[in-house]
């Protein structure tokens, strides 16, 4: 489909009056471009604006400035119901009295189709999320992936532009949410919409999407593909989110090699890595995703080593917290390890990403 399809904010904002006075922003000057089929995940943690981002895209909430637009057409004036917008709550929100048809149905009632279509429109919908057998079940009956297919039907069968969804694997146990990650991607392909997800789980928005917004305080920090925001996140912040847990302080000087930097954090002992933020001389932070790292080899260089103070072990491979004289280390690392055990541990320049320290 072209661009003239597209959903596009412009510098969206979203402002509340704050306890005691003063203005509290829960978006500021979001801006956003999706198209058809594209699955776009907001990541980020509680409190950073994710779902007020939806709820003004559903019109579920004003916005204070800015504009959303859909096809070249402004709906941000627009009540909810002609937005053409369908929402998957993290609740679910089914009807407890009525049957599965009937709640997936029920939009289509709202818009006053006559019963014999809308029913057999449901069914469509149902089998596209495999539910045909349970269609005259109550919700009670169903688990709570099923459940929360149910309530994905009910947004889709509306035939929307756009499909919203906010946290919706949230209550689901581990298993669960993994096998509803390949199933909501599966119905994406087939539906082909635009799609925005809430999470704040990175797991979820590296696997599902093909962008991801990363928000804190209101801010959109990056926009980019998975693999842009796993491998250069472009600044500290996104880092720790991303999973980049070991941060190592020091200070920063030119390296021989272009891009990279060498960072001293504590005597006697000096990491190199890539050049993102930081400048020369300048306080500075390592951050490394713990499975970059491993055990080091006899001549290895960029090695750091400590003692194992903490070790969860996962059948194959253990995250092992390391204490070092330059800090804690966070590595997943194979096989299975003893507390007070000494670790020597290698990281790769290229992986070890290093950012200007944050001033206070």
């Amino acid at each position: 489909m072209s661009g003239t399809q597209d959903l596009v904010l412009e510098n969206v904002t979203r402002q509340y009056e704050a306890h005691g006075g003063g203005v509290h922003c829960a978006l500021s000057n979001l801006s956003l471009r999706v198209s058809p089929g594209e699955f776009v995940a907001l990541l980020g943690p509680s409190g950073c604006g994710k779902t007020t981002a939806l709820n003004c895209i559903a019109g579920l909430t004003e916005i204070t400035s800015g504009s959303i637009q859909v096809a070249g057409r402004r709906i941000d004036h627009l009540p909810p119901e002609r937005r053409n917008v369908g929402v998957v709550f993290q609740n679910y929100a089914l009807f407890p009295h009525m049957t599965i048809l009937d709640n997936v149905a029920f939009g289509l009632r709202m818009r006053g189709m006559a019963r014999a279509e809308r029913h057999a429109r449901a069914m469509d919908a149902i089998r596209l999320v495999q539910l045909e057998q349970h269609a005259h079940k109550h919700p009670a009956q169903l688990s709570g992936g099923q459940q929360q297919r149910v309530a994905i039907a009910r947004a889709i069968v509306v035939e929307p532009d756009i499909v919203l969804m906010d946290e919706p694997l949230s209550n689901l146990d581990a298993k669960l949410r993994i096998e509803m990650r390949s199933e909501i991607r599966r119905l994406h392909e087939r539906i082909k919409r635009i799609t925005l997800y809430v999470t704040h789980d990175q797991d979820e928005a590296l696997s599902m999407a093909d962008k991801i917004v990363v928000l804190k305080d209101g801010v959109a920090h990056q926009i980019g593909t998975p693999q842009q925001l796993f491998s250069m996140p472009r600044d500290l912040d996104v880092a720790k989110f991303m999973g980049y847990r070991t941060l190592l302080r020091g200070t920063c000087r030119d390296a021989e090699r272009d891009g990279q930097v060498d960072l001293e954090i504590g005597p006697g002992c000096t990491l190199r890595g890539v050049r993102v933020n930081a400048a020369s001389s300048q306080r500075a932070v390592a951050a490394i995703r713990p499975d970059e790292f491993s055990v080091a080899g006899a001549g290895d260089a960029n090695t750091l080593g400590g003692e194992v103070r903490s070790a969860e072990y996962y059948g194959r491979e253990s995250l092992v917290v390391l204490d070092t004289a330059c800090g804690a280390i966070y590595a997943k690392l194979p096989g299975s390890f003893a507390l007070g055990q000494r670790l020597q541990l290698h990281i790769a320049p290229e992986r070890t990403l290093c950012y200007a320290e944050p001033t206070p």
